[in-house]
């Protein structure tokens, strides 16, 4: 919101430096983005009025002009603005001058003639293009022929300001006008404030003889109010209306939109005028589209409507969309006569649909999407009449019609003196609480500890008790609360699943993967990229997202295969050699639905290599992680079906007879969806299973006091034979003695039958209390192989 100091200046005295005055109103709750100095970044710009123009001559598009600045002999000045004529005013910035870009401007001759300086545009002279009144975006400023000729240009047009652009939260639609932020400040500085003058003077005839109006969605349309204007005189708005609005960003246009405009920024409440003459049967109908429905807005294009859109009409078509922005078929045109006003109260919700629906954002609708005190529909309409009077431009007709089928009224709300005194840390009487609530226009009654507030409509933030907590803290003072040091016991520590999530973090980490996080948005079609089967209803079962920003981000994820491969994606594109990362996040299904009617939520646990990776890294990654975090019996299964995985480069991550995960390299038509030409390693295991069967207690083992004794065995065995049932098998067999058995070769060639392969295992056999013998290792050694050879039909090869 931005707010000119010198137009808050009318509703409330403000006798404090910029900078004080924005200090204070920071302490108070308003957070201020930026303050801009406005007419102090330019020297020796002045008022001149043009004598006479002369042909330059020697160039066709330039053209002297002899301008009268208040000293005793006109000065000569070279241009070639198209817009200058005799008799005008413009502004002049004069030798030595400098304008807001630090272009200093100098004494000299163009093409001959002598120029004695430059006429300025509003553009040259700081103003954003957006803002310029469109009669001189292309020229030189045309000034009012009333100032006064030399006068310093900051001086003749007022433009010495500052304005601060506070960040209104959302909970505070009341402060996106000007009133309301003369209210806060009324209220910070300890000043009255002063409200415009709403009351029409010279009404003719009655709107009932005009216009009525009938609402038919009165829960989408709270309140409508329409007022008539007659003998309207379209013209240019005055000098210090569209000062005011330039100033608040906004670019003016003529004496009725600017007005509209300006209520607006006054009092927050959207105002918008139609040409009579286009209103069929001189009745005005709240309703809602019909489906396929089209209108043209003000903008030119045409809109495609749907049945949950409110719009305006007339006995016959769409004239408007309800909040957000008119129809070209009933706009104010120069040959206007006669307007109807339209002040009205829109559902917010429904604003918000249309808006995005449409694709059509407007000062309006972004007002409306937060919410507005429908009592000010009246006083927006009196205030747009009474500036019609006071410009000139216009006959208010009298009375309004008002459809207001729901009066809001003020909610009343008892607080404690105690309970804010509690929550704050303070001691403040229920007088001075009662003093900084009517200094918010509050009214109170209190009765011992119980204040009774009753806020105006306009305040539609404050709902409870706390509310006016925080309305207490703000206009005490932050800075006055006094310091203590929080009581009570220790805080806190970690639980045991937030432990588990810092430990993988920090194993994950030392392994040299780094963290991502990504959206638990998704589109449903990213499942289709990592070849997830159409019928598999369990993860294509989404929660879908009832407002979502996009298809991209509709529905909530059931796996994070699809959100790490566009990360991995992203840095390959970027031109990464090689990445290493991990992601801890939850997936959300419907298929299953907890206790409280909502959809399961489980945390996962996905890791993503390529670049100098393999399968066997990835298994060690985890083997490892399962290691330090305690957890045992896990086994390695291959995996042949699985399509988003290469066939026969893939496993199932088994706990007992239970899949928790699947690991493996990412199968090569996924990895080309997604532009990576590099192998692809992905696992994904759920986290929520690690948390389950984790055991970090770190139990002492003392170093084996007994030496071990290895012995080697190497086997040739069918292809299909998993190397991990193998292993498994060895440690089934080999006794209490046996500690480890690790793999360290597979071997297929020339030695090896075709279909078979070699597999070689270091065993590893002690005794904790004593020294084995051979006779002892052997007798295991030799069970070990015989099962084997039973089991699998393998047959020993010598070492």
């Amino acid at each position: 919101m931005l707010v000119s100091v010198n137009w808050l200046k009318d509703y409330v005295d403000i006798d404090v430096p910029v900078d004080e005055f924005c200090e204070r109103m920071i302490l108070s709750g308003s957070n201020i983005e930026t303050v801009e100095p406005m007419g102090t970044s330019f020297t020796n710009i002045v008022v001149a009025k043009i004598l006479e123009i002369k042909p330059h001559p020697t160039a066709d598009k330039l053209v002297l002009c002899m301008l009268d600045i208040g000293q005793e002999e006109p000065i000569q000045v070279v241009t070639g603005a198209p817009n200058v004529f005799e008799g005008a005013t413009v502004p002049v910035i004069l030798h030595g001058g400098k304008l807001p870009d630090g272009t200093v401007i100098k004494k000299g001759k163009l093409r001959g003639e002598v120029s004695n300086g430059m006429l300025c545009s509003a553009a040259e002279m700081g103003y954003d293009d957006k803002v310029i009144n469109v009669l001189i975006r292309d020229g030189i400023w045309i000034l009012d022929d009333d100032l006064v000729p030399g006068t310093p240009i900051s001086e003749a047009l007022g433009l010495e300001d500052s304005v601060v652009d506070f960040e209104i939260t959302p909970n505070r639609p009341d402060c996106l006008s000007m009133i309301g932020m003369a209210r806060e400040a009324a209220c910070v500085f300890g000043k009255e404030l002063r409200y415009p003058d709403i009351t029409p003077q010279n009404e003719e005839e009655n709107v009932s003889d005009y216009i009525s109006v009938e609402i038919r969605k009165p829960d989408l349309c709270p309140r409508y109010t329409a007022r008539v204007i007659k003998n309207v005189k379209i013209g240019q708005s005055p000098w210090w209306m569209q000062k005011r609005l330039m100033h608040a960003g906004m670019r003016p246009i003529n004496n009725i939109v600017d007005i509209t405009n300006f209520v607006m920024l006054e009092y927050g409440q959207p105002l918008h005028a139609f040409d009579i003459r286009n209103i069929k049967g001189g009745k005005i109908i709240i309703d809602t589209a019909a489906d396929n429905d089209v209108i043209t807005t003000l903008d030119g294009e045409e809109r495609k409507l749907d049945s949950t859109m409110l719009t305006i009409n007339d006995t016959e078509r769409h004239i408007a969309l309800a909040g957000v922005m008119g129809g070209l078929n009933s706009e104010i045109q120069e040959d206007t006569t006669t307007v109807i006003l339209e002040a009205a109260n829109f559902n917010a919700d429904s604003i918000r649909f249309t808006s995005k629906k449409t694709g059509l954002r407007t000062e309006a609708s972004g007002r409306y999407e937060k919410g507005i005190d429908a009592n000010l529909c009246d006083k927006a309409a009196d205030r747009f009449c009474r500036l019609v009077e006071m410009l000139g431009c216009g006959t208010v007709i009298g009375g309004i019609v008002d459809e207001y089928p729901q009066v809001q009224e003020a909610r009343p709300l008892d607080v404690r003196v105690s309970r804010i005194n509690k929550v704050l840390g303070t001691d403040i009487s229920g007088e001075e609480m009662e003093s900084i609530f009517r200094s918010l226009e509050m009214e109170t009654s209190r009765d011992g500890d119980i204040i009774r507030v009753t806020p105006p409509t306009v305040r539609q933030d404050l709902n409870i008790e706390e509310d006016y907590v925080e309305e207490v803290a703000r206009i005490y003072g932050y800075d006055k609360m006094p310091e203590t040091l929080p009581s009570g016991g220790a805080v806190a520590g970690l639980t045991d699943a937030e432990t588990v999530r810092v430990a993988a973090r920090s194993i994950l980490n030392s392994f040299g993967l780094d963290e991502i996080m990504t959206y638990s948005f998704v589109s449903p079609k990213s499942v289709d990229k990592v070849n997830l089967p159409e019928d598999d209803e369990y993860l294509r079962n989404f929660v879908r997202i009832i407002n979502p920003l996009g298809e991209e981000n509709s529905v909530m994820r059931t796996i994070l295969a699809p959100s790490m491969m566009e990360v991995l994606s992203r840095n390959f594109a970027k031109g990464n050699k090689a990445a290493k990362v991990f992601e801890i996040g939850k997936v959300f299904n419907n298929s299953v639905i907890n206790e409280e009617g909502l959809p399961k939520e489980e945390e996962k646990l996905c890791i993503g290599l390529y670049g100098k990776a393999d399968f066997f890294e990835l298994k060690g990654y985890l083997e490892k992680l399962f290691e330090i975090l305690g957890i045992q019996d896990v086994r390695f299964t291959a995996v042949t079906t699985d399509p988003m995985y290469h066939p026969g480069r893939c496993a199932a991550v088994m706990a007992g007879d239970e899949t928790v995960g699947r690991m493996g390299e990412i199968h090569p038509d996924v990895a080309e969806r997604y532009g990576l030409s590099e192998r692809v390693y992905l696992c994904e295991l759920s986290f929520s299973w690690i948390i389950e069967q984790k055991d970090m207690d770190i139990v002492y083992r003392p170093l084996p006091k007994y030496p071990a004794i290895t012995r080697d065995i190497a086997l040739t065995v069918a292809e299909a034979i998993p190397v991990g049932e193998i292993r498994d098998l060895i440690l089934r067999n080999g006794g209490a003695i046996l500690e480890s058995a690790e793999l360290f070769d597979v071997y297929r060639g020339k030695q090896i039958e075709e279909g078979r392969k070699s597999v070689a295992f270091a065993l590893t056999f002690r005794h904790p209390d004593r020294t084995l013998t051979d006779e002892e290792v052997s007798e295991d050694y030799e069970r070990i192989i015989s099962t084997i050879e039973s089991t699998y039909s393998a047959e020993l090869r010598k070492m």
